[in-house]
């Protein structure tokens, strides 16, 4: 299975109340983007760097919040090591890391943020089952 195929069928599918995220991605903790939609944003090299240090020390994406392509995300919750949580408006993100790569979930309304924290989250926990 290509990765493109886990973003297209596996994080924007269709969830339980009928909608579904706004855009996905998988991408390597060297920094390439393995995989994402057409609507993920541009995301830079220093913002996958940060995102990376997050994983390690989240006192300072959580000071100075999360960007992704740009737009910031305030750190809302988490899990130390695991999952990183991100709150903008209406929507936000969800960020899942495996042992070769970061899983992000984007959403809007009408999508819950546990909706979106459930696809993120087991498409991670299968990759990491896998070795990845």
């Amino acid at each position: 299975m290509s990765w493109q195929t886990y973003v297209d069928d596996h994080l924007l599918c269709l969830l339980p109340s009928g909608n579904t995220l706004t855009s996905a991605a998988i991408v390597g903790l060297d920094g390439s983007v393995w995989a994402s939609s057409e609507k993920f944003p541009a995301i830079s090299a220093k913002e996958i760097d940060d995102i990376i240090k997050a994983f390690e020390d989240s006192s300072t994406i959580a000071q100075k919040g999360l960007f992704i392509g740009g737009t910031k995300y305030f750190v809302v919750q988490g899990e130390e090591g695991v999952v990183i949580r991100g709150k903008k408006g209406p929507g936000g993100v969800t960020i899942k890391k495996t042992g070769f790569s970061l899983i992000f979930g984007i959403y809007d309304e009408p999508v819950a943020p546990p909706e979106c924290n459930t696809i993120v989250e087991k498409l991670g926990d299968y990759l990491i089952e896998q070795g990845y």
